[in-house]
């Protein structure tokens, strides 16, 4: 029980590119985006400032609204 479980599915043989089901290996194959661009910071950066910042922005701004809607009662 013990050597089948502990048994992995190493293979020896080349893997088949022609097949439709394989996908090109290695780093960074796997990403949606190219990370070796010139302009790769920017955009990194860029986007988690936005993904950080935009539920700061949008709470102040319904801060704003609310203090506005109380002082008119």
């Amino acid at each position: 029980m013990a050597t089948t479980v502990s048994r992995r599915g190493f293979h020896s043989t080349r893997s088949q590119m022609a097949s439709p089901f394989h996908y090109p290996e290695g780093p960074r194959t796997n990403l949606p985006f190219n990370p070796m661009t010139k302009y790769f910071a920017w955009r990194y950066w860029g986007f988690m400032g936005v993904g950080f910042g935009l539920p700061f922005a949008i709470a102040g701004k319904l801060i704003c609204i609310f203090v506005s809607i109380m002082k008119r009662n």
